[in-house]
């Protein structure tokens, strides 16, 4: 068991094959007449040579396989082809007689094909995707060079080239004791081609290798389908598809060293779509009785996953699964490669708090893993990497434990979207579950906070740091109980015996938390009274790296969030409305303006009334806690996170050249998706369209004159579902600013006026909601609909009056009327057209 014979026979494919017996002879057998025919058909520029001995291959027993290879430790032996084969090869491929030896020629690959990294990447990508377990000599995946001028076959067996150091780090020997001299050809100097000079650049040949091998390791198709050539008109290209159960990929490659079409006959692929399996990129679908065209550069190569684009979604309940014979073995690279593959990107698309649900996965990596031992079976603690088709990879916290019996039952009812896969360990079956969302793990973690424990491996160290007040749970007293809070959508919520929360970051990045540091500020240094109390945070460190992945606070009491208490508001108003007669309605009157708004005192009796008093003060907390947070935001000039920093007028005109790229990426979204709008929506789409260069008119005022104005660090996504409302004031539990956003663009100084427009603007969302109401009929909203530009049009001016007279005197808002005018219209358009993009892209439905 786990041996394999592997034959050496140099014969033609028909008499190889006979050492593999019927499956019980040989496992695997070279195929030797396959490397010529690759060199031959690369400069031939005639997929023929390949074809031809690969028709010639006979089918081999299921359990045995051919083994393929460009080069190896003798000559590129030429005894398999014919005597007109071998001619044409030597004038080719050996133009100095000394690179001849017996019947083959001794060179290396990167000097066989003149040192061509397009040739070199061509060759690799067909023996990597041809019939066949790949050989790799050493050497050849950083391009080594050779020296024929040593005797017999020794010029392609020189020292592994390591680094630049003595003796290329093969040997600290004397260089004369060396066996074989080093590469001294300037071309190929071990100086400058080895792997530590490589490994440092992700462009070089030692990387793409290393891709190309995580590649072909995730389709199975390459290393167990079977291989059908596709008929092209065009010799110069080869077509083929490898095809294993339900997985094919299509491989298509240009021979040439020039641009070639080709039609390829994929009729029995009809309705299925291809994928480019480096980009993830989707191709158009294969369509009935038509050629599938494609332009291919010189040397160029296309691989392709052939998805049916009628399967259609695979359904909710079905989940993979994976058999353990102990749960330690969860962590094995069989295993983690599951994860990563399949598992992992499942589960995130199922969570509200994965941020790259409108981005393609590329794939997935665990990076990282801890172990926290909760009765007697081991949490995995796992830090992925995600990476996308396009943009920055992010990092994301999971950790996983085994649920059996009723608790597996109970959480796939109740909470399906925290289950990862079946699972069966030892026999015993089970969901692989989020370990947050089962109560042992949930009392481990505020366990080892109250203990100040460490969690240790050889290179993670998970670090819980809780406060005094915590220490009453290490005793169990008093008796301790958890539960998820459900609605927060950008991170998971637990709360413990209703006394404290803890906020488990799910997105983690190797940097500071913003959350985490503003939350130490406010408490701790400026002693800010409208957040929740520090009580302790989780670390995960790597070496220099350090992230937060926890933070525990006071839980406090509270009648509701900022939306609920609107929407609340906004029934009232709705009740006052329809209760009355149309002519005992006040007529609709806007009085004052956002940055010069009315108080709700000087109002009349009957907008006093129509509004209610509830709504204005409402408002007022709202006003009056955002100006006390950006007070104590601004209140340390000494500490230069949180030194407040003058305007500009080159960071305004970088203002506006922020919401340019805005508008303009906003508008061709919106242009893409004018097809999809019914009637009524498709009008208004087209008028605001037909109004960009009035859009980016107007916020190119933010830079024709500087501004006497300040900026600081803001809350960065100050909406109403971020407040929360405790009688007699607001509590602001979160500080991590727009979940969506990396952390370094949350730390960055912005002005003040930014938090109050995205307020503003969830005012307007919680009106247009409103409207959205099932349960109002169609007359109701056409009396409701004009009214309600006065409840947002007055609400916001209560919210502004209150808010400006908390930071009156500041350099938080200009001191002329017309600049915070300016400041307040400019930040308005733009989180406006920042919310029109996002719904695009997250909810069409509500454009």
């Amino acid at each position: 068991p786990g041996t394999v014979l592997l034959a050496e026979a140099n014969m033609w494919p028909e008499d190889s094959a006979s050492y593999f017996g019927n499956g019980d002879e040989c496992h695997m057998n070279y195929h030797f007449p396959v490397m010529p025919r690759l060199f031959m058909a690369l400069r031939m520029e005639d997929r023929y040579p390949i074809t031809d001995i690969f028709d010639q291959t006979p089918e081999i027993p299921p359990t045995c396989q051919w083994a393929i290879f460009l080069r190896n430790h003798d000559e590129l032996t030429l005894e398999m082809v014919t005597d007109e084969e071998r001619d044409y090869m030597y004038k080719v491929y050996a133009k100095d007689p000394k690179a001849r030896i017996n019947l083959g020629i001794r060179h290396r690959l990167a000097p066989l094909v003149e040192n061509n990294r397009r040739k070199i990447e061509l060759l690799n990508c067909l023996l990597f995707s041809l019939r066949g377990t790949p050989v790799i000599y050493y050497g050849d995946e950083i391009g080594m060079g050779d020296n024929f001028y040593l005797g017999d076959r020794d010029g392609v067996r020189t020292p592994m080239q390591w680094s630049p150091d003595r003796n290329a780090g093969f040997s600290n020997a004397n260089p004369q004791q060396l066996y074989l001299p080093l590469i001294l050809d300037p071309e190929y100097h071990y100086e400058s081609v080895n792997v530590e000079t490589q490994a440092r650049n992700p462009s070089s040949l030692l990387w793409f290798m290393k891709r190309m091998i995580n590649m072909r390791k995730r389709y199975r198709a390459f290393g167990r389908g079977d291989m059908k050539f596709i008929n092209v008109d065009n010799p110069k290209v080869i077509a083929f598809t490898r095809t294993y159960e339900d997985q094919t990929i299509l491989v298509v490659a240009n021979l040439s060293r020039y641009s070639q079409p080709a039609e390829l006959d994929l009729n029995e692929f009809k309705g299925f779509r291809l994928v480019e399996v480096f980009s993830k990129n989707e191709f158009p679908v294969v369509k009935e009785n038509q050629p599938y065209f494609f332009t291919l550069d010189s040397y160029t190569y296309e691989w392709f996953l052939l998805e049916n684009a009628q399967k259609g979604v695979q359904e909710e309940n079905s989940l993979s699964e994976i058999t353990l014979s102990q749960w330690s073995d969860l962590m094995e690279k069989e295993y983690r490669q599951i994860l990563e593959s399949s598992i992992l990107s499942s589960y995130l698309l199922k969570n509200t708090w994965f941020a790259g649900k409108q981005r393609v996965i590329h794939h997935i990596k665990l990076v990282h893993h801890a172990e926290i031992p909760v009765h007697g079976k081991n949490v995995f603690v796992l830090l992925a990497e995600v990476h996308y088709r396009s943009g920055l990879p992010e990092v994301y916290h999971i950790p996983v434990a085994m649920v059996t019996g009723k608790t597996a039952k109970k959480l796939s009812e109740d909470n399906p979207n925290a289950v990862l896969c079946k699972i069966t360990v030892a026999e015993k079956e089970g969901l692989l579950a989020d370990a947050l969302y089962t109560t042992p793990y949930q009392h481990a973690v505020i366990q080892h906070l109250a203990g100040n424990l460490l969690v240790e491996s050889p290179v993670n160290i998970m670090q819980f740091k809780g406060e005094e007040q915590l220490k009453k749970y290490i005793a169990g007293n008093p008796v301790l109980k958890s539960r998820v809070i459900s609605h927060f959508k950008h991170y998971t919520a637990i709360a413990y015996n209703n006394d404290y929360f803890l906020r488990v970051y799910r997105q983690v990045e190797r940097t500071t938390n913003p959350d985490v540091e503003l939350t130490l500020f406010l408490g701790q240094e400026q002693n800010f009274p409208g957040i929740p109390k520090y009580a302790g945070s989780i670390e995960w460190r790597s070496g220099k790296d350090m992230m937060t992945i926890g933070l525990i606070q006071e839980l406090i009491e509270y009648h509701g969030t900022g939306i609920t208490f609107m929407q609340e508001r906004l029934n009232n108003f709705n009740e006052r409305i329809l209760a009355r007669n149309r002519t005992d309605l006040p007529p609709i009157d806007i009085r004052g303006s956002i940055s010069e708004p009315v108080p709700f005192e000087i109002l009349s009796d009957d907008f006093k009334e129509l509004l209610g008093g509830p709504l204005a003060e409402g408002a007022r907390l709202l006003g009056a806690g955002l100006g006390e947070l950006h007070l104590a935001l601004a209140s340390r000039s000494d500490i230069k996170e949180f030194a407040p920093e003058d305007f500009s007028l080159h960071y305004q005109r970088s203002l506006y050249s922020g919401m340019q790229s805005l508008v303009r990426n906003t508008f061709s979204n919106l242009s893409r998706s004018l097809g999809e709008l019914h009637f009524a929506e498709k009008a208004e789409a087209e008028k605001l369209l037909s109004r960009k260069n009035d859009v980016l008119h107007e916020l190119k005022n933010i830079y024709k004159k500087k501004i006497d104005v300040s900026k600081i660090r803001i809350h960065g996504y100050f909406t109403l579902e971020q407040v929360l409302f405790t009688g007699k004031n607001i509590s602001i539990p979160y500080l991590g600013g727009d979940p969506e956003k990396s952390f370094s663009e949350k730390r960055i100084k912005r002005s003040a006026l930014r938090d109050a427009a995205a307020m503003i603007r969830s005012f307007h969302y919680v009106a247009h909601e409103g409207l959205r109401n099932a349960s109002l009929r169609e007359d109701e909203i056409l009396r409701l609909s004009p009214y309600y530009s006065l409840w947002t049009h007055y609400l916001s001016g209560f919210f502004m009056h209150a808010y400006l007279e908390k930071v009156k005197g500041t350099s938080l808002i200009p001191k002329e009327k017309t600049d915070l005018e300016l400041l307040l219209k400019t930040y308005l358009i733009e989180t406006a057209i920042f919310n029109l993009n996002h719904v695009m892209r997250k909810q069409p439905q509500l454009i």
